[in-house]
């Protein structure tokens, strides 16, 4: 008899997505939902958890249907760089403006990977800030500095 084991890898991915969706969806329960055409404030946050749940639980079937992948253990480069890049963010784009917060929080992301290639991280990086520009400020309206002065 042999032990069929499960992929774990996605398992357990799609546990944390279904439990970060059942955790928006509690955290978000008093706010009123509305309607498509008249939203309430607890409308995106549900939807997007609706579609986050989606996601978990077609991992989680995958993980319980698929031949055993052993867990990669994680890379403290790729931690340590992810981290600094998320806090340089959060420190950039009040003082330094989205276009360069965005532009240096890429390039520090791009070094969690040995094989970056700084001029192709900056370009992306500086299309993305284009791109989170065009998407926060001007089509949604958030009032978010795009440049220092």
């Amino acid at each position: 008899m042999t032990g069929r084991r499960i992929d774990l890898q996605d398992l357990l991915f799609g546990a944390f997505l279904v439990g970060v969706a059942v955790f928006t969806t509690a955290a978000t329960w008093s706010l009123r939902v509305g309607t498509a055409a008249n939203m309430g404030p607890g409308y995106m946050p549900r939807a997007i958890a609706a579609l986050v749940c989606t996601f978990g639980l077609f991992f989680v079937i995958r993980g319980l249907l698929s031949p055993f992948q052993g867990i990669t253990r994680p890379q403290p480069r790729a931690v340590i760089f992810i981290l600094a890049a998320v806090g340089a963010f959060a420190l950039l784009v009040t003082t330094a403006g989205l276009m360069i917060a965005s532009v240096v929080t890429i390039v520090i992301a791009g070094f969690a990977s040995r094989e970056t290639r700084v001029v192709e991280t900056v370009l992306f990086g500086s299309a993305m800030a284009v791109g989170s520009v065009l998407l926060f400020v001007w089509a949604l309206k958030l009032p978010v500095p795009i440049w220092p002065w």
